[in-house]
């Protein structure tokens, strides 16, 4: 259950950093860390059997990076949100973290209570996003293509729906529920309407129904 306390692995290679995570975390008595790795094979192994809610990743890591070890996450059979926790605000980065599957993007010169309510916004199924994140990824889909109008995309009634709860950051477990579908479909429609927005990831959705005014 979501009012359950969310379990959280970190995987960050700059101990000093995991430390000050672990702390932070400490704080909030709905999330407790299960487990650390300081790169990302450990990271893999540990995610594997521990199974947490969320998996808190470095993408500037030695070794395996985080980009592949987020990557590799999203192909081994787990129900984790993966939260990319990071200094870049590159663009690319943050594009090519979002289309590989990551569930959101903070920075570390955030205000630590600002990550603190983020992670906690993530362990309810909801977007997990910095302001400048989102400003970022808006330019970046800008840049790439004219937003399509939302009539043109021909999406259905239920495809719609489900935008719409992409829109305000529920995850797909959240969708099902609120629709009382089950999960599986959730995440077929999800593809369906990608497919037909010319998009990659839920948060690019997101941001796509944000911009373009869309409405259910």
């Amino acid at each position: 259950m979501l009012d359950e306390v969310q379990t959280v692995l970190v995987i960050d290679d700059h101990p000093l950093m995991r430390k000050g995570i672990l702390q932070l975390i400490a704080l909030e008595d709905s999330l407790r860390v299960v487990g650390e790795a300081g790169e990302g094979r450990q990271g893999l192994e540990l995610a594997r059997r521990l199974q947490p809610d969320l998996i808190l990743l470095d993408l500037n890591m030695r070794g395996l990076s985080g980009l592949d070890t987020l990557k590799a996450l999203k192909t081994i059979d787990l129900d984790s949100r993966v939260i990319i926790l990071t200094v870049s605000d590159s663009e690319d980065d943050v594009v090519a973290a979002l289309r590989a599957g990551a569930d959101g993007y903070l920075l570390k010169d955030m205000e630590p209570e600002d990550v603190l309510d983020s992670l906690k916004a993530a362990a309810q199924g909801r977007m997990a996003l910095g302001k400048r994140i989102a400003e970022i990824l808006a330019d970046a889909l800008r840049h790439e293509s004219q937003i399509k109008p939302a009539d043109s995309a021909k999406l259905t009634e239920r495809e719609r729906e489900i935008l719409s709860l992409i829109a305000v950051g529920h995850s797909n477990k959240l969708i099902a529920r609120e629709l009382k579908i089950t999960e599986g479909t959730v995440k077929v429609h999800v593809k369906h309407l990608l497919r037909k927005l010319d998009l990659v990831s839920r948060v690019e959705a997101a941001i796509w129904a944000v911009k373009s005014g869309f409405r259910k």
